[in-house]
């Protein structure tokens, strides 16, 4: 090989690791710079991000302060169909009439029921079985409902689960002046930044909120054997979504089983459609619990059923025995929605993460 040609080969191989390699220096030079903008005040960041970042957010968010999705009308008169009490103080006496005698105990638990009638310091709550006044504190439905998606989400979508003030940095606290943003709030997601064990999202101009404080709505991706209507259910989210094929149509927070007694993950038909039912169990346990008339019940794994629930505002968090508890409203929209449809509709029951990450 001549000089000339081995001069020319030298700086050209220089050239092809150089490209190589510049990519991977650009990379880390970006982490160190995303990592160097968690610190209050530092040059070249803003809200937590290099400042060439954030500017080409922030005319995003400013454009989309709110998802493109259309909330589903709450009908208080069907609220109002659903106004319970609930027996409060423990063990809860039952008498054979108004400051009769002693007939029955209901146990300790989260019992509802209906009243009958009044007289005096005593309400009927059972044909011929009278309650003290004194056990019994009103229990109104929620009136928190889902989204309707007409379009394709412009940004992920997520609701606020408790009412949080934004930080203006990742992984920081508050301001104490700053404002809380709402439950139920719902928001886009423009950025994401792990800090520590936890993600944080941007959802507004300077915004930034934990992953614990929100419930997100990610896409399932469609099983093969689906087709048509189907729903699935995020355990770690606490999140439903309607789909047609592998377009999503509707989601809404839910609450699913506690720990204790946690919803199966697993692919499920409805097989049942009751409009109204009661629900009981445990009996003799501390967590023993009686439901009269539980509405818009879609069963699907033996007895465990998404349904309507007006005796919590739990909504995003694990509450039940096992069922998929969700608001009257949305559940009615889901049994509307299932109707002539349900031997056909799968509920796809899955976890996005693993509790605890």
């Amino acid at each position: 090989m001549s000089t000339l040609t081995t001069r020319r080969w030298i700086p050209f191989r220089f050239l092809i690791a150089i490209a190589l390699l510049l990519p991977l220096f650009v990379a880390q030079t970006s982490a160190r710079a995303d990592d160097q903008c968690l610190t209050a005040g530092a040059d070249g960041c803003s809200f937590g991000l290099p400042t060439f970042q954030y500017q080409l957010l922030l005319n995003d968010m400013l454009a989309h302060p709110t998802p493109n999705v259309r909330p589903l009308q709450v009908d208080n008169n069907e609220l109002s169909k659903f106004a319970f009490y609930k027996l409060v103080g423990g063990a809860t006496p039952l008498f054979d009439a108004p400051n009769g005698n002693q007939i029955d105990t209901m146990d300790a638990g989260f019992n509802y029921v209906t009243i009958i009638s009044r007289q005096g310091d005593f309400a009927q709550v059972f044909p011929g079985k009278w309650a003290r006044n004194s056990n019994l504190a009103v229990a109104r439905a929620s009136d928190y409902s889902g989204v309707l998606i007409d379009e394709a989400l412009a940004y992920p979508m997520a609701w606020v689960l408790l009412p949080t003030k934004p930080s203006a940095i990742p992984g920081t606290d508050p301001d104490k002046g700053t404002p809380l943003i709402p439950r139920y709030t719902r928001v886009n997601i423009f950025a994401t930044k792990q800090v520590g064990n936890w993600e944080w999202y941007l959802v507004g101009p300077g915004q930034w909120l934990e992953q614990r404080r929100i419930a997100q709505i990610l896409h399932t991706p469609k099983p093969a054997e689906v087709k048509g209507r189907w729903v699935a259910v995020d355990l770690y989210e606490q999140v439903l979504v309607a789909y047609e094929d592998d377009r999503m149509v509707y989601a809404t927070l839910i609450s699913s089983g506690l720990q204790k007694w946690a919803t199966n993950e697993g692919l499920f038909h409805i097989w049942a459609r009751p409009k109204l039912t009661e629900m009981s169990g445990a009996m003799g346990r501390p967590d023993f619990y009686s439901l009269q008339a539980v509405p818009y019940v879609m069963y699907f794994d033996h007895d465990i059923s998404l349904h309507g629930t007006y005796w919590h505002d739990g909504f995003g968090y694990r509450h039940s025995h096992g069922c998929v508890n969700m608001s009257i409203t949305d559940a009615r929209w889901m049994y509307d929605w299932t109707s002539g449809f349900y031997a056909d509709t799968w509920v796809d029951v899955w976890s996005s993460r693993q509790y605890g990450t």
